[in-house]
């Protein structure tokens, strides 16, 4: 492992606008868990960080459509997601936020380096204005005709009917979300961070310096590279976030991608006065988890940040994951497609190290990946349950039953006995290749063949057989068993924070240090061990029935906000309506036509006789069940055939935005024949 002084680990700021899902969980915040509790038990000096990021166009948007102030906004989803992380078991040294007294210092401080070294570029450019509104328009509050595929709901800044980036300027019609009026061009001043003028260093440092980084970092970075790094302004107008710090401006702020990264230091500084050495010292070690979305942010703009200011480190790797799907689509915030974190505590309580589990052997490393409720489940009770619970509650119940729950000594190590301790080191230097390497799935897939291990071991010597005639040689298997699951407490540690505490709690053993992994002596002779229950539950069907329930529930709803309803027709006359003859009838039989998906022969009852309709709606009713169903019949339509049969009407139907077919019938009985004006 590299001689690294001390390590710093900065996990993406979540936007404060919403509660979290478990898309930000696999992308960031378990990776990053994972890794800072490896180093916290190998002794190292390690600081996790983490806050709100609660500037930014969404939230006061998302305070505008609510009639409140921004501020609640972020106040609401801070401290929801606050105690979300820490019920989950995400250890940060400190969870913060950017609209904190010490941010707006820190941020204001950075920016007046900057701003004093003459590192930024001063323009005037042209930007929309609302007159009725009195204030500039940021690309979002700016809606119009996409000039691509005409949707006439189109952002400033990307139509998302079509997906195509946009510049106001480039919007049919535009038009203000403030005040819905037309908004003027009109001339404003800002400041830019020149990217192109850092262009040189940062393809060295990430192209040269840095080819060990993830396949996605590093390609995205050189497509940047290889477009051509641009200016990028460093404040806005707007009225929500860190005003720029300069005399005499007024009503502009920074641009949050400028502010929220600043939030790792302002963070660090709330968490400790030695807040320098991991910023500045060259011999710390700087780490950004975050998704993919957020690769040239930290990659590009910060780096070029941290280089003009000329007094801070750099990151040593930004290990990005791609993103996680749900049940075969994109996670949605806007469209509640999500596994919510919160709502997943409420709903299994006692089981989040499941979920860290799940999310992390399912994690998007290198591709997106797939969350689905099935998956969870079987990863739950085929491997949680049936391969580390197993091992673990044979060891123990077996140790209580044989030996009163007393560590028996080792009378005598078999080659197969010493065989599969030495597989214990052999695993932990695989666990640490893959964690230092940020390979986390890799990494608890290997953590988990110790617990393997057990299994085939205990089922290999078989020890409730060997007890009726050889006692001594069932200590040591026992002793052997319980070694491993000493030795589990720790190895299991960074991905199973709960679980390994309660394994320490089974076995009374309070030892957390990585070193100590391989040893087979954690467990003294006569150390008396705890009574256990079970490690892990199964999940039944009816849990996972009631997910899968609630996920096409939203998408039921989703379905209806889209659906789009076909436009009027043209106008007819009110004498053409009044040659329609409708009237109220009975079905009184009814048959599926053969050789046909959607067509059903009635004979309807109308009153004046009774005469046969076919009708397309097969697909949607049995022909049995829809007996005596009072009905709307179109009696003056001319005679059609329809597969050899003469259709004499047509009856009324309504279709919802799903497709489905519900009949148009009086709401109360009446009369066969009774006219429908």
């Amino acid at each position: 492992m590299e001689n690294i002084k001390r390590y710093l680990i900065t996990s993406a700021l979540p936007y404060a606008n919403g509660p979290i899902h478990i898309g930000h969980l696999a992308g960031v915040y378990i990776p990053s868990d994972i890794y800072t509790r490896y180093f916290r038990l190998r002794g190292k000096d390690v600081i996790s960080i983490c806050g709100s990021d609660e500037h930014g166009v969404p939230i006061t948007l998302k305070a505008r459509q609510e009639g409140v102030h921004p501020q609640d906004i972020v106040d609401k989803f801070h401290f929801l997601n606050k105690d979300s992380f820490e019920k989950l078991g995400i250890a940060f040294d400190i969870y913060s936020r950017t609209s904190s007294e010490i941010h707006y210092e820190t941020a204001s401080e950075f920016f007046k380096t900057l701003y004093d070294k003459g590192e930024f570029i001063e323009k005037t450019s042209e930007q929309y204005y609302d007159k009725e509104a009195g204030q500039f328009l940021a690309d979002r509050y700016i809606t119009g005709t996409c000039p691509h595929c005409g949707n006439e709901n189109a952002y400033g800044d990307q139509c998302e009917n079509c997906g195509t980036s946009l510049s106001p300027t480039e919007l049919i019609n535009p038009k203000s979300k403030i005040s819905g009026s037309k908004p003027v061009l009109k001339n404003t001043k800002h400041w830019y961070l020149p990217l192109d003028r850092y262009a040189p260093f940062l393809k060295k440092w990430i192209l040269e310096d840095h080819k060990d980084w993830k396949i996605n970092v590093y390609g995205q970075c050189k497509s940047w590279f290889d477009h051509g790094l641009q200016p990028r302004a460093v404040s806005r107008d707007l009225d929500w976030g860190v005003p720029v710090p300069i005399d005499g401006i007024k009503g502009k702020v920074l641009y949050v991608w400028f502010d929220a990264p600043i939030g790792y230091i302002s963070a660090t500084k709330e968490l400790t006065k030695d807040w320098e050495k991991y910023w500045k010292d060259p011999e710390t070690k700087l780490v950004h988890f975050i998704g993919k979305d957020n690769i040239v942010f930290h990659c590009i703009m910060f780096p070029a940040m941290l280089k003009a200011e000329g007094t801070y480190i750099l990151p040593d790797n930004v290990p990005a994951n791609e993103f996680l799907n749900l049940e075969g689509d994109k996670i949605s915030t806007s469209r509640n497609w999500a596994v919510w974190l919160h709502e997943y505590l409420e709903d299994f309580q006692g089981k989040e190290d499941v979920l860290r589990y799940v999310l992390c052997a399912n994690a998007p490393e290198t591709k997106d990946n797939d969350f689905t409720w099935k998956d969870f489940q079987t990863r739950n009770n085929n491997e949680l349950v049936a391969i580390l619970g197993n091992f673990v509650n044979r060891t123990l119940v077996l140790t209580q039953k044989y030996f009163g729950g007393k560590v028996p000594r080792i009378t005598e190590l078999a080659p197969y006995d010493k065989k599969t301790l030495e597989e214990i080191s052999r695993i932990k230097s695989k666990v640490e290749y893959s964690l230092e390497n940020y390979r986390f799935r890799e990494a608890l897939k290997e953590a988990m063949d110790i617990a393997r291990l057990g299994n085939k071991y205990l089922a290999d010597t078989e020890p409730w057989k060997v007890i009726k005639s050889n006692e001594n040689r069932v200590k040591t298997i026992m002793n052997i068993s319980l070694q491993i699951t000493a030795n589990l407490t720790i190895l299991l540690e960074p991905f199973l924070p709960f679980t390994s505490e309660k394994l320490r709690n089974f076995i009374n053993f309070t030892a957390r240090d990585w070193e100590f992994i391989g040893r087979n002596d954690l467990l003294t002779v006569g150390h008396q061990i705890n009574k256990s229950s079970l490690l892990f539950e199964k999940i039944e069907d009816e849990a996972i029935e009631k997910q899968i329930n609630k996920l096409q529930e939203t998408k039921k709803e989703n379905k209806e906000m889209e659906y789009v309803f076909p436009p009027q027709k043209e106008n007819i006359s009110f004498d053409e309506f009044t040659r329609l003859d409708i009237r109220s009838g009975i079905i009184v039989e009814a048959e599926k036509v053969p050789k046909t998906q959607k067509l059903i022969k009635l004979k309807i009852d109308t009153g004046l006789d009774q005469r046969t309709v076919v009708s397309g709606i097969a697909e949607f009713f049995e022909a049995k069940n829809i007996i005596g169903k009072q009905v709307s019949v179109v009696l003056n339509l001319a005679p059609r055939t329809i597969k050899g049969i003469e259709s004499n009407g047509m009856i009324l139907m309504a279709e919802d935005p799903e497709g489905k077919l519900v009949f148009v019938s009086p709401v109360e009985k009446i009369r066969n024949g009774s006219e429908i004006k």
